[in-house]
């Protein structure tokens, strides 16, 4: 911490301070003098015309690279326009020359397409690019005329496929139409011209093979064995007409001699067809490829020229730009920090002192005066401020002090109100449980009650029967009537068992759910029936219909323990206070799934009793809120209702209820509970006094 200082606007340096440092210590009383606002105005200023000098600066040089860049941009929108044309025209070429190879319709369409892009690239984009002045009409002649090329290739091809239809192939299918003929004339297996019309046949079959293999392939080896073949078609006729047994065979043999010379025609047209094709190929296509690609390195040797040249250009513009504001942001930086420290140093001095003053505040020590509180300017106000401070800071203290004991008074009163809280909730838990046991045990004392007089009268039957079966004195119908009254015995015995049994396993499932808070799936039909059952003797107390409405089979993924809490709340509820008074009225429990939400099901509680005023349906909630305070009742039935629903199951719970008219719970619930409490634990009690 600083020492303290004397007050800088009533007194002078310390002695020695103006004879070591004259200048800085008058500098800084001419600054000072100067109000602070004006000394950071002036800073502000300063910076402002280096910012409007810098920014002349630069938009001069951006104007100058942008230039610059707008050359080199152009420079590689050509050379990429370029490498489109090469790469066009490249892909055209392997088209044509696929499409004479294996033509196939699709390739047409994509020739086409690929044709009209390149002279759209040629006659729209080429024309227009400075740098391709002069050189794109060349390129497009030399475009236009490897596209003629294609154009002859097509007729060329046209007649390939028409010289192969009429002069190879149909020759051929006159001649296999021949052969059947002579086949047919030929009526015993063993005549003399069949060896040679066998031979004939498979040189035929060969050469028809060999003649499409030529035509797809254009191998020479097969137009050589088709025309070998077709040589031999030729030799064996002569030999067959001195075997011909018939006119008809001679007849059809003539005409087999003349097909095969017409389909050996066909095959050397077809040959010199298929030359002019590759001479074609290899002129208009390929020849003006090739010049199409000598013009393109002509104009990307240019273009990169070009190129090189803008970024040579762009390079030193961007230099220029560079060392000119660089040069004067460093000048004017040291102005600016020379300045800055000077009015810095004006400033950070005084406040150095009001700090010191505000540490021994903030240390506890307000004993001490602040210093400074004469002077003229802002930080002399600040120093007026600060003492001001001082004084009112001892007094905050005070009150602090005042206030941290009442908020532990309120603390201590507000933890005693918690455990008292958490003492009342266990004892209405207990109580709830204690009432859940004695209803249980009065409706299977009933059942227990019969079974025992039924086991006492059938004891006492069997000792009559005994006795009458050892004096002898028993006769076959006093038999029948022992045997059928041991039976009907038997069945109530066993029927009212089972209802107790029923019941004892009703109550352990629902006081396992009570006092086991667990998760799990359960038919929210049976569940209901198992609470309902635990709560008759309280509902026989009072003339009241209980009608559940509940389809089977929803299935629930929650907590049935909170789910039986919630139901008995409110049937008790509705007994103590709905029909208080005597009168006689139905309770309706519904259920059905909730039309917008599937995953969602709507409870309805309701019964016709005596319902409530606005203050009470207002307040139900409401935790201790009751109006038989008088009678016992805590309050905490109802709120136990809300906070099992919206914390526990998830879901939503709203009243409706007017004097004289009933009261109507209506409940959402989700099919599967969240898996955590939306806030704190909820409360699990049942309150039976509320």
């Amino acid at each position: 911490m600083r020492s303290p200082v004397t007050d800088s606007a009533t007194t002078t340096p310390a002695p020695g301070t103006e004879a070591q440092y004259p200048w800085s210590a008058r500098l800084e009383q001419r600054i000072r003098a100067i109000p602070i606002r004006w000394r950071i105005f002036a800073i502000a200023a300063l910076n402002t015309t280096v910012v409007l000098l810098l920014g002349a600066l630069i938009w001069d040089g951006a104007r100058v690279l942008t230039g610059a860049w707008n050359e080199l941009r152009a420079a590689r929108q050509a050379d990429r326009l370029l490498v489109s044309i090469d790469s066009e025209s490249v892909r055209l070429q392997s088209l044509i020359h696929r499409y004479f190879n294996q033509p196939q319709p699709h390739l047409i369409t994509e020739i086409e397409a690929r044709r009209q892009k390149l002279l759209d690239l040629l006659r729209t984009r080429a024309a227009l690019e400075p740098t391709f002045a002069g050189s794109v009409s060349g390129l497009t002649n030399v475009t236009e005329r490897f596209l003629a090329g294609f154009e002859e290739l097509r007729k060329v091809r046209d007649e390939i496929s028409r010289t192969y239809e009429r002069e190879v192939l149909s020759p051929a299918r006159d001649m296999a139409g021949l052969y059947a003929i002579i086949e047919g004339a030929t009526k015993e297996r063993d005549a003399l011209i069949w060896p040679a019309l066998s031979k004939s046949r498979e040189s035929y079959s060969a050469a028809l093979v060999a003649a499409n293999g030529y035509y797809l392939s254009l191998a020479s080896q097969s137009s050589d064995d088709a025309h070998r073949h077709i040589a031999t078609i030729e030799r064996t006729v002569p030999v067959m007409l001195d075997l011909a047994d018939n006119d008809l065979q001679r007849g059809a043999l003539r005409a087999l001699g003349q097909r095969s010379v017409e389909m050996a025609t066909g095959l050397n047209n077809l040959a010199g067809s298929f030359a002019t094709q590759t001479r074609l190929l290899r002129e208009s296509v390929d020849g003006n490829q090739t010049g199409m690609t000598n013009a393109l390195d002509r104009l990307s040797a240019l273009v990169r020229s070009r190129e090189e040249r803008a970024q040579e250009r762009f390079d030193t513009a961007l230099a220029d730009v560079y060392w000119q504001v660089a040069l004067v942001a460093l000048a004017f930086l040291g102005l600016i920090i020379a300045i800055g420290v000077a009015i810095a140093s004006s400033i950070r001095r005084p406040l150095s002192e009001l700090k010191v003053a505000m540490q021994a505040i903030v240390s506890g020590d307000y004993d001490r005066r602040v210093r400074g509180v004469k002077a003229p300017d802002e930080i002399g106000e600040m120093a007026r401020a600060v003492e001001v401070f001082r004084g009112n800071a001892v007094a905050r203290r005070r009150a602090e002090d005042d206030l941290r004991t009442s908020k532990e008074r309120a603390e201590s009163t507000l933890a005693d109100l918690r455990d008292t809280q958490r003492s009342l909730i266990e004892a209405e838990k207990l109580a709830a449980l204690g009432g859940l046991v004695a209803g249980v045990a009065h409706e299977v004392n009933n059942p227990v009650g019969i079974s025992l007089t039924v086991a006492s009268s059938l004891a006492r039957r069997c000792d009559a029967f005994a006795d009458e079966l050892a004096g002898g004195q028993l006769r076959r119908s006093r038999l029948d009537d022992f045997i059928s009254g041991n039976r009907e015995a038997a069945k109530q015995l066993v029927h009212n068992l089972e209802r107790a049994g029923e019941l004892i396993q009703s109550f352990k499932q629902v006081a396992v759910d009570r006092s086991h808070e667990q998760r799990r799936q359960f038919d929210m039909r049976e569940a209901t029936d198992q609470i309902v059952a635990s709560l008759r003797p309280a509902l026989k107390r009072i003339d009241v219909d209980l009608m559940i409405r509940i389809p089977e089979g929803i299935a629930f993924d929650s907590y049935p323990g909170a789910y039986g809490q919630v139901l008995t709340n409110l049937m008790l509820n509705a007994t103590k206070h709905g029909f208080a008074d005597g009168r006689s009225g139905t309770i309706v429990i519904e259920a059905r799934p909730v039309p917008v939400a599937g995953d969602r099901i709507e409870l309805l509680f309701a019964d016709d009793g005596a319902g409530m005023s606005d203050d009470t349906r207002r307040r139900a909630f409401d935790p201790f809120f009751t109006t038989r305070r008088n009678e016992g009742g805590t309050g905490l039935g109802l709120h136990i209702v809300y906070n099992i629903i919206r914390r526990r199951l998830g879901g939503s719970i709203d009243l409706i209820s007017s004097p004289g008219a009933g009261t109507r719970f209506r409940i959402i619930l989700p099919l599967s509970a969240p898996r955590e409490e939306a806030t704190a634990p909820s409360l699990t009690l049942t309150d039976t006094n509320g």
